[in-house]
């Protein structure tokens, strides 16, 4: 296990020791007021961690602080992880990113795309374009969550089981081909739509990898990148240190318990979520992010070549839209004005437009249960905010944790 520890005094990286502090401060009055159950926050510059601090309980009814060493459901953090697992296999001629998914998944073939109508009766045509893998790695393949409650389609999803989890015993193959079975939410290439992607994504890794997805990302990635704690589940053995799953309260917006939720990450699960199964700790995630910042290699260990990271943070939408302008109304606590979107994250383009302090090029994602982080490569610096309240929306945590970060930066 990685040891978490600061490694440089904050006014040799540049940083404010007295500004740094704002963000415990801030951070901390969520606790306090129970918005947040509690917390751990990471700040590293060049490779160092400048700031490192935990605030409140992993599980509030058993008094349990947060730990560094406190195992999180981390989400939709998995997606950045599943599209690096993707393009690994496009380094080695696994594929082409304008070829059609049928290729491997023919389910996709036939899936027909929504027009208009209702649930029960909608409207369909057929795809005018194909999905392709770099559909599936920038959202814009027509695939959607259940949990948006926006269209016909998501109540589809809804009505097939697939809201804040998955139904039944079923396997990643099974679930494609169940999503195969509702129609696109619009013409693949058309529009951006947050979904079940990175998942379709992490099942054409097995396919063409010919290996299950948790062993591809344990032997390709976790392993040479000593992420010995990252997992789609949490053994037995670790129960203790998995940080326990919240919800806002409908009435006082406190923190409330969400076990029912919280039990899946403690058991091994017959659907390998490249989308938003895994659990992690803040150490596995730092290596991660220091892997993205160090231009696809960490301690001599190379995952993808720079050329290949440079191109994922790259923005993909068409004509370099931002997700405001290309994205259908979108869910989470943050603008996206001023942010496109690559090859498995977001990325600034205008930090401007975006009202954030920020930096053009940062690479960036969260998780549903307001799990963030992101990666700077011009001030080389790399964040992580860990938590468990579910939805992300509930907080405008992100927008906000950059803000202290960047006016605590006086180099």
């Amino acid at each position: 296990m990685s040891v978490l520890e600061v490694e440089v005094e904050p006014g040799a990286a540049g940083f404010d020791a007295g500004r740094l502090a704002r963000i415990d401060a801030h951070f901390g009055r969520y606790v306090d007021d129970g918005r947040l159950p509690g917390w751990l926050v990471l700040v590293a510059r060049r490779g160092q961690i400048v700031h490192l601090s935990t605030c409140g309980q992993r599980d509030v009814e058993a008094a349990a602080p947060v730990e560094l060493d406190t195992v999180w459901r981390i989400y939709s953090m998995t997606k950045p992880i599943t599209s690096v697992a993707a393009m690994m296999l496009y380094e080695e001629g696994g594929f082409e990113l304008k070829d059609p998914i049928a290729r491997w998944l023919p389910a996709f073939a036939d899936t027909k795309v929504y027009r208009s109508g209702s649930t029960v009766n909608p409207v369909l045509e057929a795809q005018i374009e194909p999905i392709r893998v770099w559909h599936l790695l920038t959202h814009t393949s027509g695939l959607t969550y259940g949990f948006h409650h926006a269209t016909p389609v998501d109540a589809m999803y809804r009505a097939g089981g697939y809201e804040w989890g998955a139904p039944g015993k079923l396997s990643l193959a099974e679930h494609c081909e169940r999503w195969a079975s509702f129609p696109l939410l619009f013409q693949p290439g058309s529009e951006w739509n947050y979904g079940v992607s990175t998942d379709v994504l992490g099942r054409l890794v097995e396919v063409v990898s010919g290996q299950p997805l948790d062993v591809f990302l344990r032997e390709r990635i976790f392993e040479p990148l000593g992420m010995t704690e990252t997992d789609f589940f949490v053994p037995e053995a670790d129960h203790d240190r998995l940080a326990a799953l919240y919800v806002p309260s409908p009435t006082t917006r406190r923190a409330v318990r969400a076990d029912a939720m919280g039990q899946v990450a403690k058991a091994e699960p017959d659907f390998l979520s490249g989308g938003g199964g895994l659990v992690s700790t803040a150490a596995d995630y730092h290596r991660f992010t220091q892997m993205l910042l160090g231009g696809g290699q960490l301690d001599g260990v190379r995952l993808l070549g720079t050329r290949t990271l440079r191109y994922m943070a790259s923005n993909h939408l068409p004509g370099g839209a931002d997700l405001e302008a290309f994205g259908r109304p979108l869910f989470a606590e943050t603008s996206f004005a001023g942010v496109g979107f690559g090859l498995g994250f977001s990325v600034v383009q205008s930090p401007v437009d975006n009202k954030v302090l920020s930096s053009a090029g940062e690479l960036a994602w969260g998780g549903a249960a307001s799990t963030a982080f992101w990666v700077d490569p011009t001030e080389e610096i790399t964040a992580l905010f860990l938590t468990q309240l579910l939805p992300s929306s509930t907080h405008p945590i992100r927008s906000q944790l950059k803000q202290l970060v960047y006016q605590a930066l006086v180099d």
